[in-house]
């Protein structure tokens, strides 16, 4: 199992980032790997991801969010263990945002894909989309 974090600063507000990363229709926008998301009901969601030597793989998930904290946490429903959260914080120095990302997988190494999927975020969340 590997559990890994990063982070990335943002220029958009944490109130707005957060509502941009909290929005589950969002996520194939930003999370690297994934196709499709829509909610099925409070805190449960259908994805759709390509999965390294698995192909693409359909499954139910748990998504939940917290705007006080401004924090966002997920996970696979079964027996993967495979859960991440993304918290939004006020970055002092830049008038931004810094999003903090983590993961814990069952397979070792994401193969670079927290990088790619905090660059993906950035670019959303500085290009206007949000």
């Amino acid at each position: 199992m590997t559990t890994m974090e990063r982070s990335i600063t943002v220029t958009s507000s944490p109130d707005r980032t957060f509502d941009y990363l909290s929005d589950v229709g969002n996520l194939p926008r930003y999370m690297d790997s994934m196709t499709s998301a829509e909610r099925t009901g409070p805190e449960e969601v259908h994805v759709t991801a390509v999965v390294p030597d698995r192909g693409t793989e359909d499954g139910e998930a748990w998504f939940r969010t917290d705007p006080s904290t401004r924090r966002v946490e997920w996970g696979s429903e079964g027996s993967s263990d495979y859960h991440g959260w993304l918290q939004v914080d006020d970055d002092p120095g830049t008038g931004g945002s810094r999003v903090r990302l983590g993961l814990h997988l069952v397979r070792d190494g994401a193969d670079g894909s927290l990088d790619r999927t905090l660059e993906a975020l950035r670019t959303q969340v500085e290009s206007g989309s949000v």
